[in-house]
């Protein structure tokens, strides 16, 4: 039979609908539950227009992925492989296993697995006149377009999917109301935050402050203060296996 035991602590998860068993894994290995809270789902696109912005942005000398769901968004509209004298570039670690699982063997990506990491990268540090293929989705990664705007590049934009906000479920506001054990809160997307504050009714909202966040990048770590968080941990990266080591070893507290 299987273990039906509760889980002694838990990690309140903001991904996409229907992609949290990345992070429902590397929980229970740590002998957690998860709390998923989805602010929106993903729509990964397939018209003609997106299918020509994927062919140019994959045309530019180098190119950039900002997560595996455009890896697997690209994949979908045609096959990824890297041009003689390309450069494949990955936000961090998750991402630059997929492209190499979808056939690119070389990808650069930061130690720091994080906007500002990748921008530390000597690839991208020199850009004056140089193109770069961009492939995200609309709103991802806000702060690194400018940024390589402003060290000279132009930026070829690839959209391959989108993030359609949804409410979240009354199963999943009814398991953080009713969660009696140490809780944890995954942050890995700015936006994802935004979005689940403003939709939680005030009692859940306070109840969800009282959590420790454990912040993927300093500058999720910022944002969460100013949503009124206090007791913050920054993980190693944004990968769930990273995220719950952290909360692990970070101070309780119960949601």
């Amino acid at each position: 039979m299987p273990d039906r035991t509760t889980p002694g602590w838990y990690v309140i998860s903001l991904r996409a609908r229907g992609e949290h068993a990345p992070m429902r894994a590397a929980a229970a290995r740590a002998g957690a539950g998860v709390i998923a809270i989805s602010p929106w789902r993903l729509h990964l696109r397939e018209d003609e227009a997106t299918r020509g912005q994927l062919r140019t942005a994959l045309a530019a000398p180098r190119v950039v992925f900002t997560s595996p769901v455009a890896v697997r968004a690209a994949r979908r509209l045609q096959p990824l492989r890297a041009r003689p004298g390309q450069a494949w570039f990955a936000v961090g670690e998750g991402t630059a296993a997929a492209l190499r699982r979808a056939g690119v063997a070389d990808v650069h990506a930061p130690q720091r697995m994080d906007s500002e990491g990748l921008l530390s990268l000597p690839g991208l540090s020199d850009l004056r006149d140089v193109t770069i293929g961009f492939v995200s989705a609309p709103g991802g990664r806000g702060v690194l377009v400018p940024a390589l705007e402003a060290r000279g590049a132009r930026v070829v934009r690839a959209d391959v999917y989108e993030r359609e906000a949804v409410a979240p479920s009354a199963q999943s506001l009814a398991r953080l109301d009713a969660v009696d054990a140490p809780a944890h809160l995954a942050l890995s997307s700015g936006e994802a935050l935004r979005l689940v504050m403003d939709a939680l009714p005030d009692r859940l909202r306070e109840r969800l402050r009282r959590a420790p966040v454990i912040a993927a990048s300093q500058r999720l770590a910022e944002l969460a203060r100013t949503f009124g968080f206090g007791d913050i941990v920054i993980a190693r990266s944004a990968r769930p296996v990273d995220l719950v080591a952290a909360a692990k070893n970070a101070p309780t507290s119960t949601a």
